[in-house]
């Protein structure tokens, strides 16, 4: 009987990365972003950016980082950062990867394992975390 491993449902860490990339439109080939600047297994976001839909679908050509290999990739925008919120300066797109497999996927997330972790982007919804005093009385009321 062959047993699989359960694949996590949490994906993979960010990686800060500043490389060239080419980020082009399936639809007529123009040229919409040319910088990396996070990348992960699963996907990459990309500065500065040309207009574009989510859902649009993209053609990425990056260079590994450290190895002179280069990976031509598929991928669909996940989201357009506007450049509106804290922390966001520019506008980008979040890209999410259609097809990576074999070596290539290997090469990559060798690779991404020696570069550091991209931190936490700003998130609408997230709440601050309260003070022992106020976790206390919230504790003592219910």
């Amino acid at each position: 009987m062959r047993r699989t491993v359960p694949s996590s449902h949490h994906r993979a860490p960010r990686r800060i990365v500043s490389a060239r990339c080419q980020v082009v439109r399936e639809r007529d080939f123009r040229l919409i972003a040319d910088r990396v600047v996070d990348l992960s297994p699963g996907g990459a976001l990309v500065m500065p950016a040309d207009p574009v839909l989510t859902g649009e679908k993209v053609i990425l050509s990056f260079q590994v980082p450290y190895l002179l290999n280069y990976i031509d990739a598929e991928a669909t925008v996940a989201r357009v950062v506007h450049g509106r919120r804290p922390g966001e300066y520019s506008r980008g797109l979040a890209l999410h990867f259609d097809h990576i497999e074999g070596l290539e996927k290997f090469l990559l997330e060798r690779a991404l394992q020696y570069l550091p972790p991209a931190p936490p982007r700003y998130r609408s919804g997230r709440r601050q975390p309260k003070g022992i005093l106020e976790s206390l009385v919230g504790a003592l009321g219910n």
